[in-house]
């Protein structure tokens, strides 16, 4: 079966800086992948190469073996317009760590926004559509507040309904419990279970490891831009193979 991502040999450097030192993935349709590792290894780096916020080195990245972010013009790779990328985007869900909800919107307008703009939706059908999903993370009754009403743990459930309401093949989760108080989280993880029960595909960056173990197909451990090693979680967890990995799992589970 054809992988639904593939990342090959992908580079990225600020400066003279290189953050991620060829990176090759291969993630298959409803695959649940975590990424891991120590703060500055490259995760989030490479999630934000991956929907091209970040624009790659060198490199390639396929959602169903078509290119993103770029396409071959006279045998060479030229990168796609800003409307271009819009809509490649679009299959491509991203849950960052800080909610990034528009402030002036409400929670019903944060999710609808997209859907009208990018999809063309009409304002009615677009409203019914985000109101399913706030419903589906369980903020219907949320739906004319404002951000700065809500606690951080719904902020970030409202991001994640922004995101489904693209309707995304693969959706991206940059540490998504990170900015919450710990009561919150749970709250979050819960939603995030219950899209992985549904088949989504999903690569997150995490240091809930446990949660991770638990939902996971796979884990990748990064470290200095590359991938360490990787594999099963219950082998990643309890006998993984290499020092670097054990040393990280050690710090983190006090192990």
């Amino acid at each position: 079966m054809k992988p639904l991502l593939r990342i090959v040999d992908l580079h990225k450097s600020f400066g003279t800086l290189e953050v991620l030192t060829g990176i090759s993935i291969e993630v298959a349709k409803g695959e649940k992948l975590s990424i891991i590792g120590p703060s500055g290894s490259g995760k989030t780096t490479l999630l934000r190469c991956i929907n091209y916020l970040e624009k790659p080195t060198s490199g390639h990245i396929y959602i169903d073996d078509e290119l993103i972010g770029e396409k071959k013009a006279d045998g060479k790779y030229v990168r796609l317009s800003d409307r271009e990328l819009a809509k490649e985007r679009a299959e491509i869900g991203f849950v960052f760590q800080r909610f990034n909800l528009f402030p002036h919107l409400t929670a019903l307008d944060n999710v609808g926004v997209a859907p009208r703009r990018v999809l063309g939706l009409e304002k009615r059908d677009a409203e019914e559509h985000a109101m399913a999903m706030l419903e589906k993370v369980g903020l219907a009754h949320k739906a004319e507040e404002f951000p700065e009403r809500l606690s951080g743990g719904q902020q970030q459930r409202v991001a994640i309904a922004r995101v489904l309401a693209m309707q995304p093949k693969l959706m991206l989760f940059d540490e998504a419990t990170s900015a919450l108080d710990p009561e919150l989280i749970g709250e979050v993880l819960k939603v995030i279970r219950e899209l992985a029960d549904e088949g989504r595909t999903m690569l997150m960056v995490t240091h809930e490891i446990h949660f991770a173990e638990e939902i996971s197909d796979r884990v990748i451990f990064m470290d200095g831009g590359n991938i360490v090693e990787e594999g099963p979680p219950t082998e990643m967890f309890s006998n993984p193979a290499h020092e670097r990995t054990r040393l990280f799992l050690r710090q983190i589970l006090d192990r």
